[in-house]
Protein backbone atom coordinates (compact mmCIF):
# COMPACT_ATOMS: atom_id res chain seq x y z
CA UNK A 1 0.00 0.00 0.00
CA UNK A 2 2.80 2.44 0.88
CA UNK A 3 4.46 1.71 -2.45
CA UNK A 4 1.26 2.51 -4.31
CA UNK A 5 0.80 5.72 -2.33
CA UNK A 6 4.34 6.82 -3.21
CA UNK A 7 3.57 6.27 -6.91
CA UNK A 8 0.88 8.95 -6.86
CA UNK A 9 2.10 12.04 -8.75
CA UNK A 10 2.64 15.31 -6.91
CA UNK A 11 0.44 18.36 -7.34
CA UNK A 12 3.12 20.10 -9.40
CA UNK A 13 3.67 17.09 -11.64
CA UNK A 14 -0.01 17.02 -12.53
CA UNK A 15 -0.17 20.78 -13.05
CA UNK A 16 2.68 20.55 -15.57
CA UNK A 17 0.78 18.17 -17.87
CA UNK A 18 -0.49 19.68 -21.11
CA UNK A 19 -4.08 18.85 -20.22
CA UNK A 20 -4.01 20.70 -16.88
CA UNK A 21 -2.00 23.63 -18.27
CA UNK A 22 -4.81 24.14 -20.79
CA UNK A 23 -7.39 23.69 -18.05
CA UNK A 24 -5.66 26.32 -15.87
CA UNK A 25 -5.64 28.81 -18.74
CA UNK A 26 -9.36 28.27 -19.22
CA UNK A 27 -10.59 28.20 -15.63
CA UNK A 28 -7.81 29.73 -13.54
CA UNK A 29 -4.85 28.26 -11.62
CA UNK A 30 -6.42 28.23 -8.15
CA UNK A 31 -9.54 26.32 -9.20
CA UNK A 32 -7.49 23.62 -10.93
CA UNK A 33 -5.12 23.32 -7.95
CA UNK A 34 -8.11 22.73 -5.65
CA UNK A 35 -9.38 20.03 -8.00
CA UNK A 36 -5.94 18.36 -8.15
CA UNK A 37 -5.65 18.25 -4.37
CA UNK A 38 -9.19 16.90 -3.97
CA UNK A 39 -8.63 14.12 -6.52
CA UNK A 40 -5.26 13.17 -5.03
CA UNK A 41 -6.86 12.90 -1.59
CA UNK A 42 -9.61 10.72 -3.07
CA UNK A 43 -6.99 8.56 -4.79
CA UNK A 44 -5.15 8.06 -1.48
CA UNK A 45 -8.37 6.93 0.21
CA UNK A 46 -9.04 4.44 -2.58
CA UNK A 47 -5.58 2.93 -2.26
CA UNK A 48 -5.93 2.64 1.53
CA UNK A 49 -9.29 0.94 0.98
CA UNK A 50 -7.62 -1.59 -1.31
CA UNK A 51 -8.73 -0.19 -4.64
CA UNK A 52 -6.37 -0.24 -7.60
CA UNK A 53 -4.51 3.02 -8.16
CA UNK A 54 -5.68 5.19 -11.09
CA UNK A 55 -3.09 5.82 -13.79
CA UNK A 56 -2.07 9.31 -14.91
CA UNK A 57 -4.69 9.51 -17.67
CA UNK A 58 -7.51 8.47 -15.34
CA UNK A 59 -6.41 10.91 -12.67
CA UNK A 60 -6.15 13.78 -15.15
CA UNK A 61 -9.62 13.02 -16.50
CA UNK A 62 -11.05 12.91 -12.99
CA UNK A 63 -9.55 16.36 -12.31
CA UNK A 64 -11.04 17.72 -15.54
CA UNK A 65 -14.44 16.27 -14.61
CA UNK A 66 -14.28 17.86 -11.18
CA UNK A 67 -13.44 21.28 -12.66
CA UNK A 68 -16.28 20.91 -15.18
CA UNK A 69 -18.71 20.03 -12.40
CA UNK A 70 -17.57 22.99 -10.28
CA UNK A 71 -17.90 25.51 -13.12
CA UNK A 72 -21.21 24.20 -14.49
CA UNK A 73 -24.05 26.60 -13.53
CA UNK A 74 -26.70 25.01 -11.34
CA UNK A 75 -29.35 27.15 -13.05
CA UNK A 76 -29.66 25.78 -16.57
CA UNK A 77 -32.17 25.67 -19.43
CA UNK A 78 -34.54 22.71 -19.60
CA UNK A 79 -37.08 21.55 -22.17
CA UNK A 80 -40.57 21.69 -20.71
CA UNK A 81 -42.57 18.86 -22.32
CA UNK A 82 -45.11 18.65 -19.48
CA UNK A 83 -47.80 20.75 -21.16
CA UNK A 84 -47.95 23.08 -18.14
CA UNK A 85 -47.54 26.52 -19.68
CA UNK A 86 -46.75 28.64 -16.61
CA UNK A 87 -44.72 26.02 -14.76
CA UNK A 88 -43.69 27.55 -11.42
CA UNK A 89 -40.89 25.04 -10.86
CA UNK A 90 -39.50 25.62 -14.35
CA UNK A 91 -39.33 29.42 -14.24
CA UNK A 92 -42.95 30.39 -14.99
CA UNK A 93 -43.50 32.53 -18.09
CA UNK A 94 -41.00 32.51 -20.94
CA UNK A 95 -40.03 35.95 -22.18
CA UNK A 96 -40.65 37.11 -25.74
CA UNK A 97 -37.73 37.75 -28.09
CA UNK A 98 -38.42 41.47 -27.78
CA UNK A 99 -38.22 41.26 -23.97
CA UNK A 100 -35.01 39.23 -24.10
CA UNK A 101 -33.37 41.74 -26.43
CA UNK A 102 -34.49 44.61 -24.20
CA UNK A 103 -32.89 42.96 -21.16
CA UNK A 104 -29.59 42.45 -22.98
CA UNK A 105 -29.60 46.04 -24.19
CA UNK A 106 -30.32 47.37 -20.70
CA UNK A 107 -27.61 45.20 -19.16
CA UNK A 108 -24.88 45.94 -21.69
CA UNK A 109 -24.90 49.75 -21.71
CA UNK A 110 -25.62 52.71 -19.49
CA UNK A 111 -29.25 53.81 -19.64
CA UNK A 112 -31.58 56.59 -18.53
CA UNK A 113 -32.93 54.37 -15.74
CA UNK A 114 -33.27 57.25 -13.27
CA UNK A 115 -32.33 60.16 -15.49
CA UNK A 116 -34.65 62.50 -17.37
CA UNK A 117 -33.17 63.22 -20.78
CA UNK A 118 -35.58 66.12 -21.26
CA UNK A 119 -34.81 67.84 -17.94
CA UNK A 120 -31.17 66.81 -17.75
CA UNK A 121 -31.55 65.72 -14.15
CA UNK A 122 -32.53 62.81 -11.94
CA UNK A 123 -35.76 61.09 -12.87
CA UNK A 124 -37.77 58.05 -11.73
CA UNK A 125 -37.23 54.45 -12.78
CA UNK A 126 -40.95 53.76 -12.55
CA UNK A 127 -41.94 55.89 -15.56
CA UNK A 128 -40.56 53.25 -17.93
CA UNK A 129 -43.46 50.90 -17.24
CA UNK A 130 -46.07 53.04 -15.47
CA UNK A 131 -47.31 54.97 -18.50
CA UNK A 132 -47.85 51.78 -20.50
CA UNK A 133 -49.61 50.05 -17.61
CA UNK A 134 -51.97 53.00 -17.19
CA UNK A 135 -52.71 53.19 -20.89
CA UNK A 136 -53.48 49.49 -21.11
CA UNK A 137 -55.61 49.26 -17.96
CA UNK A 138 -57.20 52.66 -17.43
CA UNK A 139 -55.50 53.11 -14.05
CA UNK A 140 -54.50 56.60 -12.93
CA UNK A 141 -51.03 55.49 -11.78
CA UNK A 142 -48.86 52.42 -11.44
CA UNK A 143 -45.91 51.11 -9.47
CA UNK A 144 -43.74 48.03 -10.06
CA UNK A 145 -42.08 45.99 -7.29
CA UNK A 146 -40.30 42.64 -7.36
CA UNK A 147 -43.31 40.28 -7.16
CA UNK A 148 -47.01 40.23 -6.35
CA UNK A 149 -46.46 39.08 -2.77
CA UNK A 150 -44.31 42.16 -2.25
CA UNK A 151 -47.01 44.31 -3.84
CA UNK A 152 -49.61 43.01 -1.37
CA UNK A 153 -47.34 43.52 1.65
CA UNK A 154 -46.40 47.05 0.59
CA UNK A 155 -50.01 48.07 -0.01
CA UNK A 156 -51.17 46.71 3.34
CA UNK A 157 -48.33 48.38 5.23
CA UNK A 158 -48.70 51.73 3.49
CA UNK A 159 -52.49 51.93 3.54
CA UNK A 160 -53.74 49.91 6.51
CA UNK A 161 -51.05 49.46 9.14
CA UNK A 162 -52.64 49.27 12.64
CA UNK A 163 -56.10 49.38 11.03
CA UNK A 164 -58.85 46.89 10.25
CA UNK A 165 -58.84 45.12 6.90
CA UNK A 166 -62.11 43.43 5.95
CA UNK A 167 -61.88 40.28 3.84
CA UNK A 168 -64.27 37.44 3.04
CA UNK A 169 -63.49 34.22 4.88
CA UNK A 170 -63.44 32.35 1.55
CA UNK A 171 -60.49 34.48 0.39
CA UNK A 172 -58.01 33.67 3.17
CA UNK A 173 -55.88 31.80 0.69
CA UNK A 174 -52.45 30.22 0.74
CA UNK A 175 -50.35 30.30 -2.42
CA UNK A 176 -47.08 28.51 -3.17
CA UNK A 177 -44.22 28.76 -0.72
CA UNK A 178 -46.46 29.12 2.31
CA UNK A 179 -47.62 32.68 1.50
CA UNK A 180 -50.79 32.93 3.58
CA UNK A 181 -53.00 36.01 3.56
CA UNK A 182 -53.61 35.96 7.35
CA UNK A 183 -49.88 35.65 8.08
CA UNK A 184 -48.93 38.41 5.65
CA UNK A 185 -51.59 40.67 7.07
CA UNK A 186 -50.21 40.11 10.56
CA UNK A 187 -46.68 40.90 9.40
CA UNK A 188 -47.87 44.10 7.73
CA UNK A 189 -49.37 45.35 10.97
CA UNK A 190 -52.91 45.34 9.63
CA UNK A 191 -55.71 43.77 11.64
CA UNK A 192 -57.56 40.96 9.91
CA UNK A 193 -61.35 41.08 10.15
CA UNK A 194 -63.07 38.06 8.58
CA UNK A 195 -66.55 38.49 7.16
CA UNK A 196 -69.12 36.01 5.86
CA UNK A 197 -68.65 32.27 5.64
CA UNK A 198 -66.47 29.95 3.61
CA UNK A 199 -68.98 29.63 0.77
CA UNK A 200 -71.33 32.63 1.08
CA UNK A 201 -70.55 36.26 1.83
CA UNK A 202 -72.89 39.25 1.40
CA UNK A 203 -72.51 43.02 1.47
CA UNK A 204 -74.40 43.06 4.77
CA UNK A 205 -71.58 40.98 6.29
CA UNK A 206 -69.13 43.80 5.51
CA UNK A 207 -71.54 46.43 6.82
CA UNK A 208 -72.04 44.55 10.08
CA UNK A 209 -68.34 43.88 10.64
CA UNK A 210 -66.84 47.28 9.92
CA UNK A 211 -65.97 49.88 12.53
CA UNK A 212 -65.71 53.34 10.90
CA UNK A 213 -63.15 54.43 13.50
CA UNK A 214 -60.68 51.62 12.86
CA UNK A 215 -61.39 50.61 9.25
CA UNK A 216 -58.30 50.82 7.03
CA UNK A 217 -59.38 49.18 3.80
CA UNK A 218 -61.50 46.45 2.25
CA UNK A 219 -59.55 43.65 0.57
CA UNK A 220 -60.65 41.15 -2.06
CA UNK A 221 -58.38 38.25 -3.04
CA UNK A 222 -59.02 36.41 -6.30
CA UNK A 223 -59.33 32.61 -6.06
CA UNK A 224 -56.33 32.12 -8.31
CA UNK A 225 -55.42 28.51 -7.49
CA UNK A 226 -58.69 26.92 -6.36
CA UNK A 227 -62.45 27.02 -6.88
CA UNK A 228 -65.49 27.21 -4.62
CA UNK A 229 -68.54 25.82 -6.38
CA UNK A 230 -72.11 24.96 -5.50
CA UNK A 231 -74.06 26.96 -2.91
CA UNK A 232 -71.98 30.15 -3.09
CA UNK A 233 -72.39 33.93 -2.98
CA UNK A 234 -69.93 36.80 -3.22
CA UNK A 235 -70.49 40.56 -3.65
CA UNK A 236 -69.43 42.09 -6.95
CA UNK A 237 -66.40 44.34 -7.14
CA UNK A 238 -68.66 47.32 -7.80
CA UNK A 239 -70.65 46.59 -4.62
CA UNK A 240 -67.47 46.34 -2.54
CA UNK A 241 -66.11 49.52 -4.10
CA UNK A 242 -69.33 51.31 -3.21
CA UNK A 243 -69.21 50.37 0.47
CA UNK A 244 -65.50 51.23 0.72
CA UNK A 245 -66.05 54.64 -0.81
CA UNK A 246 -69.06 55.31 1.42
CA UNK A 247 -66.73 54.96 4.39
CA UNK A 248 -63.87 56.78 2.63
CA UNK A 249 -61.40 53.86 2.71
CA UNK A 250 -59.53 52.23 -0.17
CA UNK A 251 -60.81 49.06 -1.84
CA UNK A 252 -57.92 46.77 -2.80
CA UNK A 253 -57.95 43.62 -4.92
CA UNK A 254 -55.19 41.04 -5.16
CA UNK A 255 -55.70 39.45 -8.58
CA UNK A 256 -52.77 37.08 -8.18
CA UNK A 257 -51.96 36.08 -11.73
CA UNK A 258 -53.85 38.89 -13.41
CA UNK A 259 -54.32 39.21 -17.16
CA UNK A 260 -54.72 41.89 -19.78
CA UNK A 261 -56.45 39.55 -22.26
CA UNK A 262 -59.77 37.75 -21.95
CA UNK A 263 -59.12 34.02 -21.67
CA UNK A 264 -62.60 32.94 -22.82
CA UNK A 265 -61.90 33.17 -26.60
CA UNK A 266 -59.19 30.54 -26.14
CA UNK A 267 -61.59 27.93 -24.77
CA UNK A 268 -60.87 28.72 -21.13
CA UNK A 269 -63.08 30.09 -18.38
CA UNK A 270 -63.10 33.85 -18.10
CA UNK A 271 -60.27 35.13 -15.93
CA UNK A 272 -60.87 38.61 -14.46
CA UNK A 273 -58.72 41.20 -16.20
CA UNK A 274 -56.93 44.12 -14.59
CA UNK A 275 -58.96 46.49 -16.78
CA UNK A 276 -62.23 45.07 -15.42
CA UNK A 277 -61.11 45.63 -11.83
CA UNK A 278 -60.11 49.22 -12.49
CA UNK A 279 -63.40 49.88 -14.32
CA UNK A 280 -65.38 48.39 -11.40
CA UNK A 281 -63.95 50.99 -9.02
CA UNK A 282 -61.15 49.06 -7.33
CA UNK A 283 -58.71 51.62 -5.90
CA UNK A 284 -55.61 49.40 -5.77
CA UNK A 285 -55.09 46.29 -7.92
CA UNK A 286 -52.08 44.02 -7.53
CA UNK A 287 -51.00 41.31 -9.98
CA UNK A 288 -47.99 39.28 -11.12
CA UNK A 289 -45.88 40.18 -14.13
CA UNK A 290 -44.58 36.68 -14.85
CA UNK A 291 -47.78 34.66 -15.09
CA UNK A 292 -50.60 35.41 -17.53
CA UNK A 293 -49.03 38.76 -18.34
CA UNK A 294 -46.12 36.78 -19.79
CA UNK A 295 -43.36 39.11 -18.64
CA UNK A 296 -40.54 39.09 -16.06
CA UNK A 297 -41.04 38.44 -12.36
CA UNK A 298 -42.63 41.60 -11.02
CA UNK A 299 -45.46 42.82 -8.83
CA UNK A 300 -47.76 45.30 -10.53
CA UNK A 301 -49.65 47.85 -8.43
CA UNK A 302 -52.23 49.92 -10.27
CA UNK A 303 -54.94 52.34 -9.19
CA UNK A 304 -55.66 55.79 -7.86
CA UNK A 305 -52.83 58.28 -8.18
CA UNK A 306 -52.99 59.53 -4.58
CA UNK A 307 -52.71 55.99 -3.20
CA UNK A 308 -49.85 55.04 -5.54
CA UNK A 309 -48.04 58.19 -4.37
CA UNK A 310 -48.36 57.01 -0.76
CA UNK A 311 -46.90 53.65 -1.73
CA UNK A 312 -43.98 55.26 -3.56
CA UNK A 313 -43.09 57.26 -0.46
CA UNK A 314 -43.15 54.25 1.88
CA UNK A 315 -39.65 53.20 3.09
CA UNK A 316 -40.28 49.57 2.06
CA UNK A 317 -40.62 50.54 -1.61
CA UNK A 318 -36.87 50.97 -2.03
CA UNK A 319 -36.24 47.50 -0.63
CA UNK A 320 -38.75 46.03 -3.10
CA UNK A 321 -37.76 47.95 -6.22
CA UNK A 322 -36.95 46.21 -9.49
CA UNK A 323 -33.77 46.56 -11.52
CA UNK A 324 -33.24 47.93 -15.02
CA UNK A 325 -33.37 44.56 -16.79
CA UNK A 326 -36.76 43.75 -15.25
CA UNK A 327 -38.16 47.12 -16.27
CA UNK A 328 -36.76 46.71 -19.78
CA UNK A 329 -38.39 43.28 -20.18
CA UNK A 330 -41.68 44.48 -18.69
CA UNK A 331 -41.80 47.51 -20.99
CA UNK A 332 -41.10 45.32 -24.05
CA UNK A 333 -43.84 42.89 -22.98
CA UNK A 334 -46.36 45.69 -22.48
CA UNK A 335 -45.53 47.12 -25.91
CA UNK A 336 -46.60 43.81 -27.45
CA UNK A 337 -50.02 44.27 -25.84
CA UNK A 338 -50.19 47.89 -26.98
CA UNK A 339 -49.52 46.77 -30.57
CA UNK A 340 -52.01 43.85 -30.34
CA UNK A 341 -49.19 41.33 -30.83
CA UNK A 342 -49.50 39.41 -27.54
CA UNK A 343 -50.72 36.14 -29.11
CA UNK A 344 -47.94 36.12 -31.67
CA UNK A 345 -45.05 37.50 -29.62
CA UNK A 346 -45.55 36.46 -26.00
CA UNK A 347 -44.83 32.74 -25.45
CA UNK A 348 -47.53 32.23 -22.79
CA UNK A 349 -50.25 33.47 -25.13
CA UNK A 350 -48.74 31.80 -28.17
CA UNK A 351 -48.91 28.48 -26.31
CA UNK A 352 -52.45 29.11 -25.06
CA UNK A 353 -53.54 29.98 -28.61
CA UNK A 354 -51.88 26.91 -30.22
CA UNK A 355 -54.42 24.70 -32.04
CA UNK A 356 -54.67 20.91 -31.86
CA UNK A 357 -53.92 20.32 -35.59
CA UNK A 358 -50.64 22.24 -35.29
CA UNK A 359 -49.72 20.33 -32.12
CA UNK A 360 -50.65 17.02 -33.77
CA UNK A 361 -48.39 17.81 -36.72
CA UNK A 362 -45.40 18.45 -34.44
CA UNK A 363 -46.06 15.33 -32.38
CA UNK A 364 -46.27 13.29 -35.60
CA UNK A 365 -42.94 14.73 -36.77
CA UNK A 366 -41.39 13.61 -33.48
CA UNK A 367 -42.84 10.12 -33.86
CA UNK A 368 -41.64 9.80 -37.47
CA UNK A 369 -38.13 10.95 -36.56
CA UNK A 370 -37.89 8.46 -33.69
CA UNK A 371 -39.30 5.59 -35.75
CA UNK A 372 -36.65 6.20 -38.43
CA UNK A 373 -33.92 5.19 -35.97
CA UNK A 374 -33.22 1.45 -36.43
CA UNK A 375 -32.32 1.08 -32.78
CA UNK A 376 -35.79 2.22 -31.69
CA UNK A 377 -37.91 0.05 -34.00
CA UNK A 378 -39.30 -1.97 -31.08
CA UNK A 379 -40.33 1.04 -28.99
CA UNK A 380 -44.10 1.61 -28.86
CA UNK A 381 -44.89 5.20 -29.85
CA UNK A 382 -48.27 6.83 -30.35
CA UNK A 383 -50.01 10.19 -30.76
CA UNK A 384 -52.66 10.58 -28.06
CA UNK A 385 -55.40 13.01 -27.10
CA UNK A 386 -54.71 14.60 -23.73
CA UNK A 387 -54.77 18.04 -22.10
CA UNK A 388 -52.42 20.91 -21.32
CA UNK A 389 -52.89 23.26 -18.36
CA UNK A 390 -52.13 26.94 -17.87
CA UNK A 391 -50.49 26.45 -14.43
CA UNK A 392 -48.90 29.07 -12.22
CA UNK A 393 -51.96 29.24 -9.95
CA UNK A 394 -54.06 30.42 -12.87
CA UNK A 395 -57.40 29.06 -14.07
CA UNK A 396 -57.70 26.09 -11.67
CA UNK A 397 -59.53 23.13 -13.14
CA UNK A 398 -59.21 24.50 -16.68
CA UNK A 399 -57.41 22.66 -19.45
CA UNK A 400 -56.67 22.91 -23.16
CA UNK A 401 -57.05 19.93 -25.53
CA UNK A 402 -53.74 18.84 -27.01
CA UNK A 403 -52.03 16.12 -29.02
CA UNK A 404 -48.99 14.55 -27.40
CA UNK A 405 -46.42 11.85 -28.05
CA UNK A 406 -46.64 8.83 -25.76
CA UNK A 407 -43.82 6.34 -25.20
CA UNK A 408 -44.62 2.94 -23.79
CA UNK A 409 -41.58 1.48 -22.06
CA UNK A 410 -40.97 -1.04 -19.29
CA UNK A 411 -40.16 1.71 -16.82
CA UNK A 412 -41.43 5.21 -17.64
CA UNK A 413 -39.94 6.44 -14.36
CA UNK A 414 -36.48 5.27 -15.42
CA UNK A 415 -36.84 6.97 -18.80
CA UNK A 416 -38.10 10.18 -17.16
CA UNK A 417 -35.00 10.17 -14.95
CA UNK A 418 -32.74 9.61 -17.96
CA UNK A 419 -34.31 12.60 -19.67
CA UNK A 420 -33.92 14.77 -16.57
CA UNK A 421 -30.28 13.74 -16.11
CA UNK A 422 -28.87 13.50 -19.65
CA UNK A 423 -25.28 13.18 -20.80
CA UNK A 424 -23.19 16.34 -20.78
CA UNK A 425 -24.14 18.88 -23.42
CA UNK A 426 -27.76 17.76 -23.75
CA UNK A 427 -30.51 19.85 -22.10
CA UNK A 428 -32.65 18.15 -19.43
CA UNK A 429 -36.14 17.23 -20.61
CA UNK A 430 -39.03 17.34 -18.15
CA UNK A 431 -41.96 15.13 -19.16
CA UNK A 432 -44.99 13.69 -17.38
CA UNK A 433 -46.25 10.16 -16.77
CA UNK A 434 -49.86 9.13 -17.39
CA UNK A 435 -51.32 5.60 -17.41
CA UNK A 436 -47.81 4.15 -17.13
CA UNK A 437 -46.69 5.98 -20.28
CA UNK A 438 -44.23 8.83 -20.74
CA UNK A 439 -46.03 11.81 -22.27
CA UNK A 440 -44.38 14.66 -24.19
CA UNK A 441 -46.66 17.62 -24.98
CA UNK A 442 -45.53 19.85 -27.90
CA UNK A 443 -47.56 22.82 -26.61
CA UNK A 444 -44.77 23.83 -24.20
CA UNK A 445 -41.78 22.77 -26.31
CA UNK A 446 -40.31 25.63 -28.34
CA UNK A 447 -39.90 24.83 -32.06
CA UNK A 448 -36.14 25.34 -31.86
CA UNK A 449 -36.02 22.68 -29.14
CA UNK A 450 -37.41 19.90 -31.34
CA UNK A 451 -34.05 18.46 -32.38
CA UNK A 452 -32.47 18.59 -28.88
CA UNK A 453 -35.63 16.93 -27.58
CA UNK A 454 -35.42 14.13 -30.14
CA UNK A 455 -31.71 13.62 -29.42
CA UNK A 456 -32.44 13.38 -25.70
CA UNK A 457 -35.27 10.87 -26.24
CA UNK A 458 -33.10 8.70 -28.51
CA UNK A 459 -30.21 8.71 -26.07
CA UNK A 460 -32.50 7.97 -23.16
CA UNK A 461 -34.24 5.08 -24.91
CA UNK A 462 -31.03 3.54 -26.25
CA UNK A 463 -29.50 3.66 -22.76
CA UNK A 464 -32.43 1.62 -21.41
CA UNK A 465 -32.67 -0.93 -24.20
CA UNK A 466 -30.85 -4.17 -23.16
Amino acid sequence: MQTELRKLPSVNTLLETQELIALSELHGHDLVVDAVRSELELARRKIIAGTKRDDMIQLTQAIANRVASTTRPTLQPVINATGVIIHTNLGRALLSNRAQEAMVQAASAYSNLEYSLEAGQRGSRYVHAADLLCRLTGAEAALVVNNNAAAVVLALMALAQHKDVLISRSQLVEIGGGFRVPDIMAQSGAKLVEVGTTNRTYIRDYEQALDPESLGLILSVHHSNYQITGFTAQPTLAELADIAHRFDVPFMEDLGSGTLLDTAPFGLAHEPTIQESIAAGVDIVTASGDKLLGGPQAGLILGRANLITRLKKHPLTRALRVDKTTLAALQATLLAYLENKATTEIPVWRMIAAKSPTLAQRAQQWLTALKSDPGLSDVTLDIIDTVSTVGGGSLPGQSLPTKALSLEVDSPDALAERLRLPVAGSPPVIARIESNQLILDPRTVLPEQDQPLLDAIKNGLLALIP
